[in-house]
C-alpha cells in the first residue's frame, strides 16, 4: 500500500513563542530613560496634541504611527510606559507576522524559524520595538500584509477575506510611515503579473489560474489598490479637528506640503549616511549614550554583524535560485530588499539615516533564512545553523548596548564598537 505523502507540520505554537519570547526580553530597562531620546522627541510632542486635538505638529509624516503611540499614552498615561508599550507590542507582532509570512511561503519549518530567530537577533527590530517611533509600526503593518498574502496563495479558499486583510495591512503600513510606499503596489504588482503568465484569455474577469484560484483581477484590485488608499486616506480623520493647523485645503493640498517637508534641504547631521554604507553595516547611529540616574547606560543602532554581512551573499544566492529555479519565495525577498533600498539610492532626502535599512534588513535575514534552509534540506544541517547560533550569540554580547542596561562607565562603548566608524 502507498503512503500519503508526509505533510509538513505547521510551528504555530513556536511561532507565538518566540514572538512572545522577543516581547518579553523588550521589557527590562524599557522605562528607565524617563525622558524623550533620540526622536521620541518629535513624536511624542505630536502624540500629546492628538489627545487634545490642539496642534497639528509634525506634519511631515502620516498620522496613524503617532496615534499608536497617543493610544497608549492614553491607555498607560504620559508616562515611559505609555510612550513605549504599543512600540514593544507591535515589535512582537512584526515578528509573528514575518515568521507566518515565511511558512505559508515555504510550508517550512526550519526556514520559519530560522528567520524568527535571525530577525529577533537581527538588532534592527529589537531597538525600533523599544523606542516610540513611527518605524516599528509600517515594519508590521508590512509583515502583516506580507502573511497575509502568502496565505492567500497557499490557501485560496481564503483567499478574498486574506486579500481584504492584506490591502488594509498595506493602507496602516502606509499611513504609519512613508518607507512602506514603495512596497505597496509590489503586491498587486505580483498578483498581476501571475495572472498574466496563467495566460488567462479574460484577463481582467477570469477567476482561473495563479495566484489566488477564485478571484478576479478587478478584484484583487479592489483589496490590493482602492483599500489600501481608503484605509490611508481615512486615518488623517484627526487632522481636520486640530484647533490649529487642521487640514482645510484637502489631502491632495496637505500631500504637496507634507512632501516640501520631506524634502527640505537639513542642516548636515554627524549619524547621517548613505545606503552604501548601510549595507556593509559600516555606520551606526547612538540613539542613546548618557549617564541616566547616575548610571552610564546607551542604545546603538547597528546591524548584528555578523548576518548583515552573511546575507549579501545570501541575496546573490536567492536571486539565482529565485531565476534558474523559480523559488518564488527567494524572488521576492531579492524584489522586496533591491526597491525599499532603491528608494534610498534615488530619494530626494538629503540627510539619510542607517533606520531607514530596518525594511531592507529585514528581507536580507529572510534571504539568509532561506539559504540556511536550503543547507538544511540538503543535509549539511551544521553549517546551516552557525549562522543562527552565531547571531544569538552576538545578541547576547551586545545586549547591554541595545537595551540601555547599566554600563561600567563612559568609556564602555568601546567595547563594543569594533569600527572606528561606529563610535
Amino acid at each position: 500500500m502507498s503512503r500519503a505523502p508526509q505533510q509538513p507540520r505547521d510551528p504555530l505554537g513556536w511561532c507565538v513563542a518566540l514572538a512572545l519570547g522577543f516581547w518579553l526580553l523588550c521589557l527590562p530597562y524599557l522605562t528607565v530613560v524617563t525622558k524623550p531620546y533620540f526622536d521620541e522627541v518629535h513624536y511624542l510632542p505630536a502624540a500629546r496634541e492628538l489627545l487634545v486635538l490642539g496642534e497639528f505638529v509634525n506634519r511631515e509624516h502620516p498620522l496613524l504611527g503617532k496615534e499608536l503611540i497617543a493610544l497608549g499614552m492614553a491607555l498607560f498615561g504620559d508616562n515611559p510606559w505609555g510612550w513605549r508599550i504599543m512600540p514593544t507590542l507591535f515589535g512582537a507582532l512584526a515578528l509573528f507576522a514575518a515568521m507566518r509570512a515565511m511558512w505559508f511561503a515555504t510550508l517550512s519549518r526550519f526556514a520559519t524559524l530560522a528567520y524568527g530567530a535571525l530577525l529577533a537577533t537581527g538588532f534592527h527590530l529589537f531597538v525600533h520595538a523599544r523606542i516610540a517611533m513611527l518605524d516599528i509600526f509600517y515594519l508590521s503593518f508590512l509583515c502583516i500584509a506580507a502573511w497575509q498574502f502568502a496565505a492567500a496563495i497557499r490557501q485560496p479558499e481564503q483567499g478574498r477575506w486574506r486579500l481584504a486583510l492584506t490591502g488594509i495591512a498595506l493602507g496602516c503600513a502606509m499611513a504609519s510611515k512613508w518607507n512602506a510606499l514603495p512596497i505597496a503596489p509590489l503586491f498587486g504588482l505580483a498578483f498581476l503579473v501571475a495572472r498574466i503568465f496563467a495566460g488567462r484569455r479574460r484577463l481582467l474577469l477570469s477567476r482561473r489560474g495563479a495566484p489566488v484560484p477564485g478571484t478576479t483581477l478587478v478584484e484583487a484590485a479592489l483589496w490590493l489598490g482602492l483599500v489600501p488608499l481608503a484605509i490611508y486616506a481615512a486615518t488623517f480623520g484627526p487632522a481636520w479637528f486640530f484647533a490649529v493647523h487642521p487640514i482645510t485645503e484637502g489631502l491632495v493640498f496637505h500631500h504637496q506640503f507634507m512632501l516640501s517637508l520631506q524634502e527640505q534641504v537639513l542642516q548636515p547631521h554627524p549619524y547621517q549616511s548613505t545606503w552604501h554604507d548601510w549595507v556593509l553595516n559600516h555606520r551606526s547611529i547612538w540613539y542613546l549614550y548618557e549617564p541616566v540616574d547616575g548610571v552610564q547606560r546607551g542604545i546603538m543602532l547597528i546591524g548584528n554583524p555578523l548576518t548583515m554581512l552573511l546575507g549579501l551573499p545570501a541575496l546573490a544566492w536567492c536571486l539565482w535560485h529565485g531565476l534558474a529555479r523559480r523559488n518564488w519565495a527567494a524572488l521576492a525577498v531579492v524584489v522586496i530588499y533591491a526597491v525599499s533600498l532603491g528608494l534610498w539610492v534615488i530619494a530626494m532626502k538629503p540627510v539619510q539615516f542607517y533606520y531607514h535599512y530596518a525594511l531592507p534588513s529585514m528581507a536580507l535575514l529572510a534571504a539568509l533564512a532561506l539559504t540556511c534552509d536550503a543547507l538544511w534540506q540538503g543535509g549539511s544541517r551544521r553549517i546551516a545553523l552557525v549562522p543562527i547560533i552565531g547571531s544569538v550569540a552576538l545578541f547576547a554580547w551586545f545586549y547591554p548596548i541595545l537595551s540601555a542596561a547599566p554600563l561600567e562607565g563612559p568609556n564602555s562603548f568601546a567595547v563594543w564598537t569594533w569600527l572606528e566608524s561606529w563610535r
